[in-house]
């Protein structure tokens, strides 16, 4: 496999825009080819038998670019399919960090709070992963039902933002939580509605750049980084609206970025 193949990188939509931002600030000789599933978003209430064809899908579409590996920039398909995935395709997949380590290290008083869709708290998996590490913590799972559609509508301000975060973050701060995980990649978009409820009392949890950390660690590993000077080329695919992807892409990403696609990968 070549060293300048792409990171391929994928999402039900836009927030694993955010992983992307975080794999160009580290690896910014790397080629990517992004697919956000923006038409079929969200995926946090769908069937758990949805979520992983959906994957399963848009790994196959990533496979026919030559991919060197790829990096699930969503929670709920990392709870829920990349085990599968994994015995599946020859290059290496690279899941969403969990954050888990992060928060343990973050904590004072050891109570950890978990924001993410309803399919990826009822995976279990953040609770189970934090109380087998330290078994004297304690875990408060929030489900954010409103918060991916605010984001893919581009509200990341204003009365519906403020109060749908309230909805979700403000039951973990009266439990009182030091440290909240932001366990849907989404969710970063949503940090200065986030910090105006949570800070300065709550430390916050965004797991993008140890998952772009972890993709660098897994291509060290394998020799597989690219050639350095590489002029890096990034292609970025979506099921539905592409412009309003790049709207929202352009609030995060400090690079210039090509033309947004739409693609059906089924085709």
């Amino acid at each position: 496999m070549s060293n300048n193949a792409p990171i391929g990188v994928f999402d039900s939509g836009i927030g694993g825009l955010t992983v992307v931002k975080e794999i160009i600030k580290l690896m910014p000789n790397e080629n990517i080819v992004y697919f956000g599933d923006t038409g079929r978003a969200p995926y946090g209430s769908r069937p758990v038998e949805q979520i992983i064809e959906f994957s399963k899908q848009i790994l196959d579409f990533l496979n026919r670019q030559g991919i060197k590996i790829a990096v699930v920039a969503c929670n709920t398909m990392t709870m829920w399919a990349l085990e599968q995935a994994c015995s599946r395709y020859s290059f290496p997949i690279v899941g969403t960090n969990s954050g888990e380590q992060l928060a343990l290290a973050a904590t004072k008083n050891k109570n950890i709070g978990i924001a993410a869709t309803q399919a990826t708290i009822n995976s279990g998996k953040h609770a189970k992963r934090i109380k087998a590490a330290d078994a004297s913590a304690r875990v408060f799972p929030q489900a954010c039902p409103p918060l991916v559609p605010l984001v893919e509508r581009e509200e990341l301000t204003g009365a519906a933002a403020e109060a749908a975060c309230r909805e979700c973050f403000q039951p973990m701060k009266d439990a009182g939580v030091d440290t909240v995980v932001l366990g849907c990649t989404h969710y970063p978009f949503l940090l200065e509605t986030i910090n105006h409820i949570l800070r300065p009392n709550v430390t916050i949890i965004d797991p993008a750049e140890q998952t772009a950390r972890d993709a660098y660690e897994t291509l060290k590993s394998m020799d597989l980084l690219a050639n350095a000077g590489q002029q890096a080329i990034r292609r970025f695919c979506f099921s539905a609206d592409p412009a309003r992807a790049k709207r929202l892409a352009q609030r995060i990403i400090n690079v210039p970025l090509p033309d947004f696609q739409q693609v059906d990968i089924l085709k």
